[in-house]
């Protein structure tokens, strides 16, 4: 049958499949809605440019305007597209909402089952470059031994999973949401991995404790001690007792409190709000750039031209998927919706792995983690990477799957 994307004239395919309640899935947008989208980029109503020399006042005006460039010319959405249908797509619905979500199997007949879960501002498309390593192993430097079965969910609100009518789609109903997935594509144990909104729906889902659910893997792990979570809330300043990673997760932290929760804030308090990102696919690029300072940084510097971990191709990817989906306020009711602290440890019952990347918002120390996750089963830091840990630096992704998840196979 076919399904339209709210808020365009696109048409997408689903293909009913022998099972009623999961159906393949196919993406062809409607050129008319790539059309439409390059026509706004075209004629964007620029603001003046910054009254500074760096990023302090925001997503700078010469790279917004050099994404755009691009943007309207020479980026090809159909390449995006032929990458997505590639693998097996398929939807189905769960407590009354459909989920889209990808899953390949290995050919290894031992492969472990993991279900990994984007954030924002990324989706599913984060996760793809990923996808082939873990599930074919000995093409990619690995062991037959180290297969895994991938299920890749689109959250609620996000690409394109449907967008909750009602509030209630919190990370707790997502959790129980994700086990479900599992148990129906046939799952009796499984493991969970994720960053962002998706460590705190794998962390979430490890507190259900459901009993397929052998452990969890994080990228952004909630470590944060309650007296320093205190101390930064009252301005007290760092402790003195404080390690060399302790001050340099303090020290990120202090800098992400008190520069980089702006995003956040207006999310959690008035998603509604945020019109404009619906209407002008520049507002919404910059929107979701101005995620956190080392990303844009990477970011800036991917459109002056340098190497990275990203392609210009990949960030816009995933920026042409919010809009083509129209979920760029439906996204943001997450933040409305979730009541739990983001960094604050969650008493993890079951095994977990964590992977500490420098760049993140919070690079977590290994001591803060020992005492949050009294199972830990993995610890590493990695001397790379950021926010999008498989998206930015895959083959390090890679390893850690397959480091940290060893014990539990």
């Amino acid at each position: 049958m076919t399904g339209a994307v709210t808020g365009t004239q696109t048409d997408v395919a689903r293909d009913t499949a022998s099972s009623p309640d999961i159906r393949p899935f196919h993406v062809s947008i409607a050129e008319a809605d790539l059309a439409d989208l390059r026509r706004r980029i075209k004629a964007t109503k620029w603001p003046d440019k910054e009254t500074v020399n760096d990023e302090s006042q925001g997503v700078q005006f010469a790279t917004t305007q050099k994404l755009a460039r691009y943007w309207g010319t020479d980026y090809d959405w159909r390449k995006a597209e032929a990458k997505i249908n590639a693998v097996p797509n398929f939807i189905t619905n769960i407590d009354g909402l459909d989920i889209h979500f990808i899953r390949v199997r290995s050919k290894e007949k031992n492969a472990l089952p993991l279900i990994i879960t984007h954030g924002w501002p990324g989706s599913f498309i984060e996760q793809m470059k990923v996808i082939a390593p873990l599930t074919n192993p000995t093409a990619y430097g690995g062991k037959a031994e180290d297969a895994f079965d991938v299920v890749i969910p689109s959250l609620p609100g996000y690409g394109f999973s449907g967008k909750p009518t009602a509030p209630g789609w919190d990370p707790p109903r997502i959790a129980r949401a994700w086990t479900a997935l599992m148990k129906r594509l046939g799952y009796t144990k499984f493991v969970a991995q994720g960053g962002d909104w998706g460590n705190a729906v794998s962390e979430t889902m490890a507190v259900q404790a459901p009993p397929e659910l052998l452990g969890i893997s994080t990228n952004m792990a909630a470590t944060v001690p309650a007296e320093i979570s205190k101390a930064m809330a009252t301005g007290s300043p760092p402790p003195s007792t404080l390690s060399a990673d302790e001050r340099n997760a303090w020290d990120q932290l202090d800098f992400f409190y008190k520069k980089g929760l702006g995003y956040a804030n207006e999310m959690a308090l008035r998603p509604q709000t945020l019109y404009a990102l619906a209407d002008s696919p520049v507002g919404l690029a910059a929107w979701i750039l101005d995620h956190d300072a080392r990303s844009y940084s990477l970011i800036a510097r991917v459109f002056d031209g340098q190497q990275e971990g990203l392609s210009r191709d990949d960030i816009l990817d995933n920026i042409t998927m919010y809009w083509l989906t129209n979920t760029a306020v439906s996204s943001a009711r997450l933040y409305w919706e979730s009541k739990l602290a983001f960094f604050a440890p969650k008493n993890v019952p079951v095994p977990a792995a964590v992977s500490a990347f420098p760049e993140e918002l919070y690079q977590a120390p290994r001591s803060w983690t020992e005492k949050a996750y009294p199972k830990l089963i993995y610890y590493n830091r990695l001397p790379k990477g950021g926010h999008f840990a498989a998206w930015e630096q895959p083959e390090l992704f890679v390893g850690e799957m397959r480091a940290g998840f060893k014990s539990l196979r």
